[in-house]
């Protein structure tokens, strides 16, 4: 590791602002803390509220007295592996969107993963290019959504010879990550850049035994979400470039135009810290945090009632990989779903999952996890095993597996009649859900998490989404994107 990565320029310079002692007549009006609620202040902290400054956009007359901010962000640019690298506040969401401002274009085919999560759904409304989606597989039990498959990929790219970009998602948010090499190196005979959302692996670069990441796989683009995994604050991620099929000024102004003005400098500050601690001891943290996701792994495999999800999902497939911090619980065995499972944990154990579907839950094991906390994870387990009150409940878990089967075909989309850009801004109406079949949907639904859009703009509304929809209603998961989050009613493109 280069000694340059035991710098942190930016928190290093943040820091210092408060030892200055400066009387600020500038923004945040709070002004260090004295405006602030009281109560708020005495939760969160004098010092950090001094330290709540806004990132001075290249001025610096106000606050940091120098930019450290293109500093930092070489610095993470190297230890990734790139060639620039952008710091995000608003998370992933923001790379996503400044992506596809910057290689899509109106009208213009690219090649999408249909397994997208809704930022970059909202990518293709604002940039108005005509997705073309391409499946992941499926595996066949669970209904767990798997690697993309690199011949659907040539496929698209053969149909569509003027697709500006690939755009793929990986890893999964239950681990599974694509065969990027390989994508990588199609894309690229075809002259067309590889963007991966990266959002849950930026670890992936520190640790041998964990799969490959995107940019040292070739990819062109990415964006990775350091708060998600990787010890940073919440809204930090980077965008990261490599190669030169992307534009890398067009990029940076597409980022400036869907990031804040008012960027906060202690999330620059978290980036800048989270990037030198990988940098120095990212190995170390992360062969720990295996140890105890194995560990974790196998402590509730032994558990009667109870399925863990491991690499073996991707055994047979080429280049797929899987992340082997991800706990993918499947928790039918109780006869409950793993929503119901969730809802317990919390209230009766105080474990709070990252997600939960009908039939899994799923909890990240981080460099933030210590053998307490899976522990305490494996003894609450431990506990819902041993309570018999609950009723057999065969028939319905036969009914959810036979749902969640029905994941792969629903998420591999409908025949498009419109772009999303151009179903989102069409006149609508609102309809019954069951009367919006046939119809042209003009919003997103989107099961949340993991926030991958059954239902995007443009598609025709199908029978099998709408049993989804209701059956997934009913049994309590949550949606995000319709304007009616009862979903007794969908917006559709008026007739």
């Amino acid at each position: 590791m280069s000694e340059e990565q035991q710098r942190a320029p930016y928190l290093e310079q943040w820091l210092a602002y408060v030892d200055e002692c400066v009387i600020p007549f500038t923004t945040p009006g709070h002004k260090q803390g004295r405006g602030a609620p009281p109560e708020f202040v005495a939760a969160f902290g004098e010092r950090a509220l001094a330290l709540d400054i806004p990132h001075d956009g290249g001025t610096f007359d106000a606050h940091l007295e120098h930019d450290p901010l293109v500093a930092a962000e070489r610095l993470a640019a190297a230890l990734w592996g790139a060639r620039d690298a952008v710091f995000l506040v608003n998370g992933s969401t923001t790379g996503n969107l400044a992506a596809l401002l910057t290689l899509g274009r109106p009208g213009q085919p690219i090649v999408v993963t249909r397994a997208m999560h809704k930022s970059l759904l909202a990518g293709l409304v604002l940039s108005g290019a005509r997705p073309v989606y391409v499946v992941p597989a499926v595996h066949p039990e669970s209904g767990i959504l798997l690697d993309l498959p690199p011949e659907s990929v040539a496929q698209a790219l053969a149909a569509w010879p003027d697709a500006t970009a690939v755009a793929l998602v990986s890893p999964t948010y239950t681990g599974v990550t694509s065969d990027t090499a390989e994508l990588a190196a199609l894309c690229h005979a075809h002259g067309v850049p590889l963007f991966v959302d990266e959002a849950w692996g930026p670890h992936l670069p520190f640790h041998p035994a964990l799969p490959a990441a995107a940019i040292p796989s070739g990819a062109d683009l990415a964006v990775t979400s350091l708060h998600k995994l990787a010890g940073s604050l919440t809204q930090t991620a980077l965008l990261l470039m490599a190669g030169n099929l992307v534009d890398q000024a067009q990029l940076r102004a597409a980022t400036a135009m869907v990031q804040t003005t008012s960027p906060a400098a202690f999330l620059y500050a978290s980036l800048d810290a989270a990037r030198r601690r990988l940098a120095l001891e990212g190995e170390q943290l992360l062969a720990r945090t295996l140890e105890l996701a194995e560990h974790a792994r196998r402590e509730l495999a032994a558990i009667p009632g109870l399925e863990v999800v491991g690499p073996e999902i991707v055994a047979g497939r080429p280049g797929a990989g899987f992340d082997r911090t991800r706990l993918v619980v499947d928790v039918q065995g109780f006869g409950l779903t793993g929503l119901e499972v969730k809802r317990i944990l919390r209230r009766d154990f105080r474990i709070a999952a990252e997600m939960a579907d009908l039939v899994s839950v799923v909890f990240l094991i981080t460099i933030g996890d210590t053998p307490e906390t899976i522990a305490a994870l494996v003894a609450a387990f431990r506990a819902l095993a041993a309570d018999r009150t609950r009723p057999d409940c065969a028939a319905g878990r036969r009914a959810v597996r036979a749902l969640l089967r029905s994941t792969g075909p629903i998420v591999a989309g409908a025949p498009q009649a419109m772009t999303p850009r151009e179903a989102f801004f069409a006149p609508a109406e609102r309809v019954p859900l069951a009367d919006a079949v046939g119809r042209v949907a003009a919003e997103p639904v989107t099961p949340y998490p993991p926030g991958i859009p059954v239902l995007a703009p443009g598609e025709v509304v199908r029978p099998e989404v709408v049993e989804f929809l209701q059956a997934g209603r009913a049994a309590g998961m949550r949606f995000n994107g319709a304007s009616d989050p009862t979903l007794a009613t969908l917006r559709v493109v008026r007739a």
